[in-house]
């Protein structure tokens, strides 16, 4: 078998996986959004599997789902036009995130900030402010989760196995 038969052929096998067992495993553990792993693991593999830009990423992430909360709240106590509410929320914070990602560009991925905040208020609005800590923090896993046993665990798989065949000589 060539070699790109074999990446896809290992890669199909970690995606078979890893991403169900913790489909399995995240409700167990209180986790209710473990479909946001999925989504975090395509960002991380759209950067290009790089493990040492695992971190950011996550920080990225993790930005975007405080943002998230904070916009909920913020527009929970603005008094305005619904749609203008929503246009000024978005676009004074979305205007910040680009600053403070810009400011700590080693240790935030703007990408995954904009996608957390994404994920954040789709899986967080028309929740209870009560309900938001939770939310955030199982969403918060969900993301780490993504980065590093999706994203980062499928792709060593993928190079361990693909080593040690290579190692076997086929």
């Amino acid at each position: 078998m060539d070699r790109k038969k074999k990446e896809i052929l290992t890669l199909s096998i970690g995606i078979a996986l890893l991403p169900p067992l913790w489909a399995v495993l995240a409700p167990y553990i209180g986790i209710k959004t473990g479909a946001v792993a999925l989504i975090c693991a395509g960002l991380y593999v759209t950067n290009g599997n790089k493990r040492k830009d695992g971190l950011k990423i996550m920080f990225g992430f993790w930005c975007g789902d405080l943002w998230a909360v904070l916009a909920i709240i913020i527009m929970e106590y603005i008094n305005l036009n619904p749609n203008l509410e929503l246009f000024l929320t978005l676009g004074i914070l979305g205007f910040f995130a680009v600053i403070i990602a810009s400011l700590f560009e080693k240790v935030i991925f703007l990408p995954s900030w904009l996608c957390g905040w994404a994920i954040g208020l789709t899986i967080m609005t028309g929740e209870s402010i009560i309900n938001l800590q939770s939310l955030c923090i199982q969403v918060a896993v969900a993301m780490a989760v993504g980065v590093w046993y999706v994203g980062a665990g499928v792709d060593l798989f993928t190079v361990c196995i693909l080593e040690k065949d290579k190692k076997t000589g086929n």
